[in-house]
């Protein structure tokens, strides 16, 4: 599938496919997601320990594809917490405008 999405669309698209269990909002997200960024991580791994870390394009693909299981958790909990996706997208910007404002990118904490 190559096209291209709003975070609107996105949010919207994604909802609809899915089929989380009853009163697990935030909660059944957050597990898949925390799931989804071992299989990031995993992926990574098998190319340095297996490639040197040298990918291939294949590589590149199947974390892309992780990252899409990552990102459909994502905007499933902040559908669930009554945000969209273009909501984190604006909070995390902001976070990182303020951190570099205040000089504060390295570093520890979150409220730096």
């Amino acid at each position: 599938m190559s096209r291209e999405l709003t975070f609107k669309e996105y949010h919207e698209e994604a909802l609809s496919t899915s089929i989380c269990p009853e009163n697990m909002d935030v909660i059944y997200p957050m597990i898949g997601l925390s799931g989804e960024t071992g299989e990031v991580a995993e992926k990574i791994k098998k190319v340095f320990r297996d490639k040197c870390g040298n990918f291939t394009n294949e590589d590149k693909w199947e974390i892309i594809k992780e990252l899409g299981d990552c990102l459909w958790y994502i905007n499933k909990m902040a559908a669930d917490l009554g945000y969209t996706l273009n909501d984190v997208a604006v909070a995390g910007l902001n976070k990182c405008y303020k951190r570099r404002a205040e000089g504060t990118l390295h570093g520890e904490g979150d409220n730096r």
